[in-house]
């Protein structure tokens, strides 16, 4: 609406120019103003200065002469250099908003840009020998974000992660496991599934570790028939052993590895559950490497890659100023890339997308565009409709993790500790009976610091995630917004009990003050930026926005008293717009997964 409003006077504006100087402009620039109180909207027209040989600021005089003297858009119009201002007339769309806001509910901001559109995003993607880390939590709060403000812009979506369960990387935990774990289970041991491998990938890279180590000592003293021996039979060939083996089904191999995925898997979808995380489809690596590995070989009877004296087969990326990528082995064995050409075949045969979402981290850019020039080469027209949200690392304050080493923060342990913060923070205020149940709410409370937290930055931008800072209840977070919300509700519930005030007629005329008209603005806004955030494939924008609609609502209601027994006009106008703005901010909260509190 508010939009509109401003095309109209932007058409307005044409118009005038067009008759005053014989122009035929169709269309003409609409900036924003230096300062707001200057106006909402500013139209510079030095442009025509030339056509129409004179000075710029004559031509924004005369055209707003010329406005004036015929019927135009309600607002005040005044001039600045070569600018012609407009303040527009926001309580003139308040009335029409107030109603779609309240038709529309939970379905305000909506819109139908991408009706039709099955658009697929593969987020998450973990491996099965290690639990999820905080990287893994900015990939899974982008990808169910995206998919969400996709949802919201008219798409049909379908969420889909491809479960990492086969590779060098899966042999290393197995082997540690078979080598040291006398027997140990997860249920002895009373660890999750997924933190109970992970142990012993970590266990993996020490024994690698002192295994080269020992190498490298031997060869100072001299010894290195007995160092080249050790290394021979390292923990790093024994692993590739084992992969060999589970390619050609060995029996024992394949045991272990059911058992020890099993055991990931548990913990994984467990974790998935208590950060309100899903999916649509699985998929995973064991079974749709075959198709790529099939893929692979047909390509290299069409003569699309070659096979070189090694015995690898490869492709030449020269095309697109890339170096040759190995697609197989020299001993008949997958690398990830060729499990990639295989699950984007199957995809697109289950569900035929208009367009898939990869939602990866910037490091592996590469990849990716090797990915889509090789599936063109194998004539996949679709691939051109193969996208890669990259996304900036996410590190710790002290520094960058590293999953061999053990550093990483484990993202039940994350949620956990926030998850504490919040629980000490409301206990320390006095409020455990107001909120309830309050480890639900602390939970709650956990899940919008990391999720805002995470979605608040550019997704193209590197970060750092500081706990601390996410859980803060002041500032730019999570939890400042849910205080927000539930400061609004408290508003709203207190109203209800002052006579009169339900069916009192709303007035637009009496939300005059600069808050009231930025606060009418922003709730106007809101469909623009679930637009703009779809488009950009961006969270940060809806972030961006619920930041300032609370802020600007915090300052409004820390000077202005909403609702007034004494007087019941104003009060009834601005209830009906407190009301709104609490609409936005729990329609904003779901896409970014924020949970909604009514107390807090």
């Amino acid at each position: 609406m508010l939009d509109s409003l401003k095309n109209s006077w932007k058409a307005a504006v044409i118009k005038a120019v067009n008759k005053l100087y014989g122009l035929n402009e169709t269309d003409i620039n609409m900036t924003n103003p230096p300062k707001s109180e200057m106006g909402d909207i500013a139209f510079p027209l030095f442009p025509f200065s030339k056509s129409a040989r004179k000075a710029p600021q004559i031509i924004a005089s005369e055209v707003m002469n010329e406005i004036l003297s015929s019927e135009h858009p309600e607002g005040e119009m005044n001039t600045a250099g070569a600018y012609l201002n407009v303040a527009l007339n926001i309580q003139s769309i308040y009335l029409p908003l107030l109603e779609k806001v309240k038709k529309e509910g939970s379905l305000y901001g909506r819109g139908e840009g991408l009706n039709g559109k099955k658009i697929m995003l593969e987020f998450s993607c973990p491996n099965t020998n290690k639990p999820l880390h905080l990287g893994h939590m900015r990939n899974d709060s982008l990808g169910e974000a995206v998919s969400r403000i996709l949802k919201a812009n008219g798409a049909e979506v379908m969420k889909v992660n491809l479960i990492n369960n086969r590779g060098v990387h899966i042999c290393k935990s197995m082997l540690a496991y078979k080598v040291f774990s006398n027997g140990e289970t997860p249920s002895s041991t009373g660890e999750k599934g997924d933190h109970f491998v992970g142990r012993y990938y970590v266990k993996f890279a020490s024994w690698q570790k002192e295994t080269e180590e020992k190498a490298e000592k031997l060869r100072n003293e001299g010894h290195n028939q007995e160092a080249d021996e050790i290394m021979k039979n390292s923990p790093e060939v024994q692993a590739q052993a084992m992969l060999r083996a589970w390619e050609e089904g060995d029996e024992e191999t394949i045991k272990l590895w059911n058992l020890m995925n099993g055991w990931t898997l548990d913990g994984l979808y467990e974790s998935y559950k208590n950060m309100g995380i899903s999916f649509d489809r699985y998929y995973y690596e064991s079974e749709t490497y075959k198709y790529g590995k099939a893929e692979i070989l047909k390509g290299l009877e069409d003569g699309v890659f070659f096979r070189t004296e090694d015995g690898s087969v490869q492709i030449d990326l020269k095309e697109i100023g890339l170096d040759k990528k190995v697609l197989l082995r020299k001993d008949g064995t997958t690398i990830y890339i060729t499990q990639d050409v295989g699950t984007a075949i199957r995809r697109h045969e289950d569900w035929p997308f208009d367009r898939l979402i990869y939602v990866v981290a910037s490091e592996q850019q590469y990849h990716f565009k090797a990915l889509f020039y090789i599936l063109k080469k194998l004539g996949y027209s679709w691939a051109d409709e193969l996208y890669h949200l990259s996304y900036g690392m996410v590190n710790l304050p002290e520094g960058k993790m590293k999953s061999r080493e053990g550093t990483v923060v484990d993202a039940d342990d994350l949620l956990e500790s926030l998850s504490a913060l919040a629980k000490e923070e409301i206990i320390s205020k006095d409020r455990e009976s107001a909120v309830g149940d309050v480890d639900s709410v602390a939970r709650k409370i956990a899940l919008a610091a990391l999720n805002y937290y995470l979605l608040q930055v550019s997704p193209t931008k590197d970060m750092i995630f500081d706990p601390k800072k996410s859980i803060s209840f002041n500032g730019n977070t999570g939890p400042y917004l849910e205080y927000m919300g539930a400061r609004i509700s408290s508003i709203l519930r207190k109203a209800e009990t002052i006579s009169g005030l339900k069916d009192a007629e709303i007035n637009p005329s009496l939300l005059a003050s600069d808050d009231e008209k930025s606060l009418i603005k922003l709730v106007s806004q809101y469909p623009a930026a679930v637009k703009e955030a779809g488009d950009a494939y961006d969270p940060s924008v809806i972030a961006a926005y619920l930041y300032e609609v609370a802020k600007t609502f915090s300052h409004y209601y820390h000077d202005n008293q909403v609702a007034d027994a004494s007087n019941i006009p104003l009060s009834a106008a601005r209830l009906s717009l407190v009301s709104m703005i609490l609409t936005v901010m729990k329609n904003a909260f779901v896409l970014l997964g924020i949970p909604f509190l009514e107390s807090m």
